[in-house]
Parts: structure tokens; C-alpha cells; sequence
């Protein structure tokens, strides 16, 4: 009996797994760590969307319960979660690498750590460069690996459990995906330098870290925020510098005549006039 590359139920287990994912990461980002964390990315974001303009902003995917679009000056904001249970008024149930949307229908568009937990980052980028508009922008939060939240992923037992199971790319690798689409990174903004402690007093104590290690060690940030603005191509005409000429031999233009005057001594010409 030949059997099935798949089970027949696969698309289903996938979908729960993805739900699954989407809670424990909701659910994290909710507990005390969590929460830190997502107080410094709302604070950056709150600096930067003010300055992003246009009609719609879209968010891609849930992290705890703060308002992460609450400063865009965006009349319609989208949140986007593939979890029913994220979504809100204003929310979509989709997933991300298949977004609802038209072609340049969305200005801005943020993703809350969306690459560090997905299959395929680049077919979401892929999307995302579809429904941005021309001079659009993508926000992008991911974990840096060069952090001491990353070195825990390597010494870490539990990889599988949130944070810890994220892809964790480095800021170059971002860069370079979003180059290859056609964007400027205009910003990259390192967060959050304290370690990844669960004793709330002493990370209340190594609140210091936060303004030193801006200063010292920004590499060694948690996480990072870039802002990416989608290029427009502009085809500018090329115009030729030549004018129309005559042809002469195989494409080479023609020498212009010159009349050649012979130079009479002077003393022919005194003699001439005197005769």
C-alpha cells in the first residue's frame, strides 16, 4: 500500500500548531519579562510612527496586550493575527505570508517579531513589498542574536519555549533581505540591554544598563527596531548629447569644407596697387 506523503489532516495539525505558537507568545509578553520588554518597544514606536504618514498601518501579528499603533497619525489601523482569540474590532484573521489585501493598499506596516517566528521570513517580505504602497514603510522588531538574550538560546535546554525557539537574526541579515527588495533602511534603533532575568527587583536595579549600554555596547541590545522605506523606481529618458549629422563612410561624420586663402607677400600687393 503506497502511502501518503502527508496525512490528510496535516493542513489542520499546522494551523493548531501555528495557534499554539501565537498564545504562548501573546501569553509571554504578558508575564513580568515579557512585559519589560514590550514597554521599550511601545516607547520606541511611539517616537517613530508619528513620523510615518499615510492612510492605512497594519500590524502583523499580536505580542501581549499593549497598543503598539496607538501614536500613528494613520486615520485606519489593521491588526493582522492568524489567532481568532488576538484579534479585536479593528483585527483580521489571516496569516501573514497571505495577506488580504491589495496591491499598495498599506503605508506602513509593522512586524512585532513576525520574522523571528516564522517558517518562511522571505515570502512574508515578499507580501509585505506587495500591499506596501511606493515610499511606504516597514517597521521590523526582531531578537538580536549578539545579545545575552541570544547567547541564552544557545545554552538554553528549552528551545522550545518562548522566546528562546525564535529564528533570532542578526540586524546585517535584515538589511540585506530588505536591499535585495528595493528599501532603504533609514534607522536601526538597539533595545532593552539587561539580561533576560525573572527577579523583578534586580532587574529593577540593572536599570542603569539601559542608558550605559546605549552609550558602551549598543550591539548588545535585546532587541532591535528598523525602519525600512520602500524605494520607488522612477524611470528617468536618457537623452542623447549628439545632434542629427551628416553620415560619411561607415556611420563617420563628414568633414566640413575649408576654403584655403594663399597668403600674397606685401610688397606684390604695393606693387599691384601702383601700377
Amino acid at each position: 500500500m503506497k502511502q501518503e506523503p502527508f496525512p490528510k489532516n496535516s493542513g489542520k495539525s499546522v494551523l493548531a500548531e501555528a495557534y499554539g505558537l501565537r498564545r504562548r507568545l501573546v501569553y509571554w509578553f504578558d508575564q513580568p519579562l515579557g512585559r519589560l520588554l514590550q514597554a521599550a518597544i511601545t516607547s520606541h514606536l511611539n517616537t517613530v510612527l508619528p513620523s510615518l504618514f499615510g492612510n492605512t498601518i497594519l500590524q502583523l501579528g499580536r505580542i501581549g496586550h499593549m497598543q503598539l499603533m496607538d501614536e500613528s497619525v494613520a486615520p485606519t489601523s489593521i491588526l493582522l493575527d492568524i489567532d481568532p482569540l488576538n484579534t479585536a474590532n479593528n483585527a483580521v484573521s489571516a496569516q501573514a505570508h497571505e495577506l488580504p489585501f491589495d496591491a499598495r493598499s498599506i503605508d506602513i506596516a509593522i512586524l512585532p517579531h513576525t520574522l523571528d517566528f516564522a517558517d518562511d521570513p522571505h515570502r512574508i517580505l515578499r507580501e509585505i513589498d506587495r500591499v506596501l504602497s511606493p515610499d511606504g514603510h516597514a517597521v521590523i522588531v526582531g531578537f538580536n542574536p549578539y545579545s545575552f538574550w541570544g547567547l541564552r538560546t544557545i545554552f538554553s535546554r528549552k528551545h522550545t519555549q518562548v522566546p528562546w525557539n525564535a529564528k533570532y537574526f542578526s540586524t546585517a541579515r535584515i538589511k540585506d533581505w530588505m536591499s535585495l527588495l528595493g528599501y532603504e533602511v533609514q534607522s536601526i534603533q538597539p533595545l532593552f540591554y539587561r539580561p533576560p532575568l525573572k527577579n523583578q527587583k534586580l532587574m529593577q536595579r540593572l536599570f542603569f544598563l539601559e542608558k550605559l549600554g546605549n552609550r558602551i555596547w549598543p550591539q548588545a541590545a535585546a532587541v532591535y527596531v528598523i525602519v525600512a522605506k520602500k524605494q520607488m523606481l522612477v524611470m528617468t529618458p536618457i537623452q542623447s548629447s549628439w545632434k542629427s549629422r551628416k553620415n560619411f563612410i561607415h556611420g563617420l561624420a563628414e568633414p566640413a569644407a575649408k576654403v584655403i586663402h594663399p597668403r600674397v607677400p606685401q610688397w606684390r600687393l604695393h606693387r599691384d596697387s601702383q601700377s
